[in-house]
């Protein structure tokens, strides 16, 4: 029996999610209140940082994981410039329009001041490759054959699920403080690296009754207990809505003089999106792309007035 591309990308995206809802509470509440009131979770994109500069095994930047998921069937769309942040980023889709879009940024890190540069690429330089050879190797047959055996997929998908996390040594304490000033992007590039740096409920497919739109989903997450975005961006009626709970924190590792302690930082949020008709080459469709202003004021969602 073999196993194609896209039910290991489908696997893969299915383990990253419960490893999300293990870490970011408010996703887990949305999840089971859509679940209990009849309706679907439906993911419509996940997103991950990245640092453009030297990793030591892993590719820079987009690239670290772009490389994987082109492999698993996923083409790039569009490219993104958010020049106040130093950032770039690609959304990448699948041909299944209920495969959730990925949106990779990159932290352009030879655009900050040369202290956090060094900071960051000391940190960095000697990045490990967290997939082993066996699962190269059996990327490449995938690219090649377009399927694998049972047995084979299931290595590649563990494999898979260990590379996003954090792929380089513990940051130290003052480092990680330091670089919050300038970038709180950098900070928690640093901290959580290749994890998932958020999920968003696909609220065009939802099928809840009472909860028809963005808004009364907002408000029914805020009168469950969780804390909300206070506003909404973008127009009602406009092509993409956006919101999000706040962040989760969570117990970090961080090095110190003495040793390795722990510090709370902000780890995710779940965002939700609502997307409206467009016509494109004279087609109607749902828009699937991305609004640099909301994107940006998105982005500091992770940034605390601790951190």
């Amino acid at each position: 029996m073999k196993t194609t591309a896209k039910q290991i990308m489908g696997e893969l995206l299915n383990r990253l999610w419960e490893k999300y809802l293990e870490r970011v509470s408010y996703a887990k509440i949305y999840a089971e209140l859509v679940s209990k009131k009849g309706g679907k979770v439906v993911n419509d994109h996940i997103a991950f940082r990245t640092f453009n500069t030297h990793t030591g095994e892993q590719p820079e930047g987009i690239r670290a994981i772009k490389h994987i998921i082109e492999t698993l069937e996923y083409k790039p769309v569009e490219k993104y410039v958010f020049k106040k942040k130093k950032l770039k980023a690609t959304h990448f889709e699948h041909a299944d329009e209920l495969f959730p879009k990925i949106f990779v940024s990159q932290l352009e890190v030879e655009q900050l001041p040369q202290w956090a540069q060094n900071t960051i690429n000391q940190t960095v330089k000697d990045t490990p490759y967290l997939l082993s050879d066996e699962a190269i190797e059996l990327l490449g047959i995938l690219r090649t054959e377009k399927t694998l055996t049972h047995e084979a997929s299931k290595f590649l998908i563990d494999d898979l699920v260990n590379y996003f996390r954090r792929p380089w040594s513990i940051p130290f304490k003052d480092d990680v403080l330091k670089i919050n000033d300038v970038s709180q992007y950098a900070a928690w590039t640093l901290l959580h690296g290749n994890s998932v740096n958020h999920f968003t409920a696909y609220i065009n497919f939802q099928e809840v009754k009472e909860w028809p739109d963005l808004e009364t989903t907002c408000k029914g997450l805020k009168d469950a207990g969780i804390p909300m975005k206070d506003t909404i961006e973008g127009q009602k009626g406009s092509k993409l809505q956006q919101s999000t709970t706040q962040a989760v924190k969570e117990e970090v590792e961080v090095r110190t003089a003495s040793g390795v302690e722990l510090i709370d930082w902000t780890y995710a949020y779940y965002e939700l999106a609502q997307r409206d008709f467009i016509e494109e080459n004279g087609k109607i469709k749902l828009f699937s792309g991305f609004l640099g202003e909301q994107a940006t004021h998105l982005f500091d969602m992770t940034k605390t007035r601790d951190n």
